[in-house]
């Protein structure tokens, strides 16, 4: 089931009768308290919202919805400034498209995010030791910080595993980015950039100057080889 959450009806309509037609069950919200209270009562698969909306806009709308749902958000919004996508997903979305835009693109995004969410990353052990500081619960998706679990998003896990199942080695911006968001994200640097500095505040003693995930300049991240 896929909420639709705009103060436009013909929006809302629009984008309605596009994911009917690809066999979703849809339900609607015109503005953000109706949208939190259709979460309560129905617990969507994922959600479409509008950012710009009066009264409480989609961002407000998001911070409040993480106090009670993980489900998955894709944000819609006239803007395509990089600014206002970071704020977005730092707030917890989990994609940004931008207006206009085709059936098929909004399509493709909804289908991608929903695999993110139903295909875990494989786990290559139940817990990983790095030293004395740092742990991996990877069956529970925490981490062990100086004795404190620490619980990740299930981005931020599905990006730590697979810098650690390539331990030692350099991993490229755009393999991380297929990998973990899927193949048509990978020119989207920014959703790496966002959830790299996620994990170096979660795990790194000085997240500006990690000793775990290193970067490697204008190629990607490393993890440091522990072994």
């Amino acid at each position: 089931m896929i909420l639709i959450v705009d103060d436009e009806s013909r929006m809302r309509r629009f984008i309605r009768m596009n994911l009917e037609l690809e066999g979703y069950q849809v339900i609607e919200a015109d503005n953000g308290i109706r949208a939190l209270d259709q979460v309560r009562q129905h617990n969507p698969d994922l959600i479409v919202m509008d950012v710009m909306m009066p009264e409480m806009d989609g961002f407000e709308t998001l911070k409040l919805l993480r106090e009670i749902s993980t489900v998955p958000v894709i944000l819609l919004t006239v803007k395509s400034d990089e600014d206002d996508k970071i704020h977005g997903l730092s707030l917890g979305a989990d994609d940004y498209v931008t207006k206009p835009f085709s059936p098929r693109e909004l399509s493709t995004r909804i289908n991608a995010v929903l695999r993110r969410a139903d295909w875990p990353a494989p786990t290559p052990r139940t817990v990983l030791k790095i030293d004395e500081r740092l742990s991996i619960d990877f069956n529970r998706h925490q981490v062990i910080v100086a004795g404190e679990r620490i619980d990740l998003r299930p981005t931020e896990y599905r990006l730590l595993n697979h810098l650690v199942q390539n331990v030692g080695w350099v991993v490229p911006h755009d393999t991380l980015l297929a990998k973990v968001w899927g193949y048509e994200y990978r020119e989207e640097t920014h959703y790496l950039r966002l959830y790299i500095n996620y994990l170096r505040k979660k795990i790194e003693e000085d997240p500006a100057n990690p000793v775990y995930i290193l970067t490697e300049r204008g190629v990607g991240y490393r993890f440091v080889d522990f072994r």
